[in-house]
């Protein structure tokens, strides 16, 4: 007998959202299930239970399912290698950033980027891609840290 995903009280499915959101916004970064569970306000055992009993996936193959859809986009739209897109999405392997690319879009990643190549669409250059990630990092940065009227 397969059970689904179960129905979450909704007092706690507003911290499990919140986890899910940040994992998403901040999956280029390394982050682990203690991060997750503490940006949830849950123990890391009670969140895995209910993250993946909602969600139908652990958070860590949640984050590494946003990782990958995050590379298809790279290697679709832009002159990186696959080594730079790996790294550029958060993975830290390239063997496991391949194995999990093949397991979820059924090829592996240059099979997909050589398909999206032949269709000759510009690509980006790379380091237009660097560049506005970093930009990106610096202005999060930037909206995270209180300022001088935010501290007390």
């Amino acid at each position: 007998m397969t059970v689904g995903p179960r129905r979450v009280p909704g007092d706690l499915l507003v911290h499990l959202r919140r986890a899910r959101d940040h994992a998403d916004r901040h999956y280029t970064e390394p982050l682990d299930l203690a991060t997750l569970a503490a940006v949830a306000g849950l123990s890391k055992f009670h969140f895995q239970r209910l993250f993946t009993a909602t969600y139908g996936l652990s958070p860590a193959a949640h984050l590494s399912r946003r990782r990958v859809e995050r590379a298809q986009d790279l290697l679709r739209a832009t002159n990186l290698s696959i080594t730079e897109v790996c790294h550029a999405v958060g993975f830290t392997s390239l063997g496991s950033f391949s194995s999990r690319f093949r397991e979820l879009v059924g090829e592996t990643p240059s099979e997909f980027q050589r398909r999206w190549a032949a269709n000759g669409a510009p690509r980006i250059p790379g380091c237009f891609v660097f560049m506005w990630g970093l930009a990106e990092r610096r202005d999060r940065a930037t909206e995270e840290k209180p300022g001088p009227a935010d501290t007390s």
